[in-house]
């Protein structure tokens, strides 16, 4: 089916112009992962779904998480952006550079208090957490089970993840090593030898996905709504989480946060479209069409890929970083990163 209204996919380079107030249009400024290059993924389904109810059309651009969170601080004083939608830590940047409103969706009373802000300045709208991938069909035994396992000789060049503050998904990987691994310090030596595997930066973790899928690289970081996604035309990838010291597999919430701008040119659209995000009939396609995880607890998904999504986490521990040391730390840790690994 066509769209009902034409999707612009705009580079982080593009440039806004003037914006009607009264415009039936919205800006969405997001992360990656949510939106398919064949057109089947969950926001293709969103945007239309909300243009035809409403008549508003989404403008889309993209980009890693902390490149979303850094085009708004630039555009403050012009803003541009309605919607960004967000990973943690970035989102509480976002709110700490004072880029969001305050704005509560219908249906955010229905997100449990860990995934939204108290003051309401944004809140999860699609649930997600923290993986590794591998080439399923070249690591015939399976994937490394443990951080240490990467280390292997055989991942030379064949490895590679995101950039810590740049890509929320890179970023984490700072976080779930400094847990699994008994702090900053550890975690730092640990990247500090991983360096002789990486292949070296990259701004998106998007972009990682089709180069394991190829076999170009044998394991990279990703989340488990992407990858799991992305298995429809990439099959060759197999979603794991490597374990630290305590030999458990472990991984954390890295949901999709969705916020007002502050200052948004199309105010009273954009609210619309939160509204519309957490919906029951758009969370239920969180998992049905997105293969990630309703951000409502009362949304209990049956659908295939939700049972096939319980099969990928089970026995996998989660633990709850303590988001607001990352979001006040997150410039030293990165900057202890590039240190440890000459990045």
């Amino acid at each position: 089916m066509l769209p009902l209204a034409p999707l612009l996919l705009l580079p982080l380079t593009a440039c806004g112009g003037t914006a009607d107030a009264g415009a039936k249009e919205i800006t969405v400024y997001s992360a990656d992962g949510l939106k398919a290059e064949d057109g089947s993924g969950f926001y293709d389904k969103v945007f239309e779904d909300f243009t035809k109810r409403t008549g508003i059309k989404v403008d889309y651009v993209e980009g890693g998480s902390g490149e979303i969170v850094q085009r708004l601080a630039r555009e403050k004083s012009n803003t541009k952006a309605d919607v960004v939608v967000t990973l943690p830590p970035f989102v509480q940047q976002a709110d700490g550079k004072g880029l969001l409103a305050a704005y509560r969706p219908a249906g955010s009373d229905k997100v449990a208090d860990g995934d939204k802000d108290p003051a309401g300045k944004w809140t999860a709208v699609v649930n997600n957490y923290f993986c590794f991938i591998h080439n399923s069909k070249e690591l015939k035994d399976g994937p490394p089970k443990t951080w240490r396992d990467l280390l292997d000789g055989r991942f030379k060049g064949k490895l590679q993840y995101s950039t810590p503050g740049v890509a929320g998904d890179g970023t984490v990987v700072l976080i779930k090593a400094m847990h699994d691994l008994g702090g900053k310090e550890p975690a730092m030596a640990y990247l500090k030898d991983l360096q002789k595997n990486n292949v070296g930066p990259s701004k998106s973790t998007g972009q990682l996905a089709p180069k394991v899928d190829k076999g170009e690289l044998l394991v990279a970081n990703g989340d488990v709504q992407m990858n799991f996604a992305n298995m429809k035309t990439m099959p060759n990838q197999g979603i794991f989480f490597p374990a630290g010291d305590s030999g458990k597999p472990t991984t954390f919430a890295l949901p999709y946060a969705a916020g007002l701008v502050r200052n948004a040119p199309h105010t009273e659209n954009a609210k619309k479209f939160l509204d519309h995000l957490l919906t029951e009939r758009t969370q239920r396609d969180v998992s049905a069409v997105g293969g990630g995880f309703s951000a409502r607890t009362d949304v209990k998904a049956t659908d295939p890929n939700a049972a096939s999504l319980a099969r990928v986490m089970k026995d996998v521990e989660v633990f709850r970083p303590d988001w607001a040391d990352i979001d006040k730390n997150l410039t030293a840790y990165v900057a202890a990163w590039r240190e440890a690994t000459g990045s």
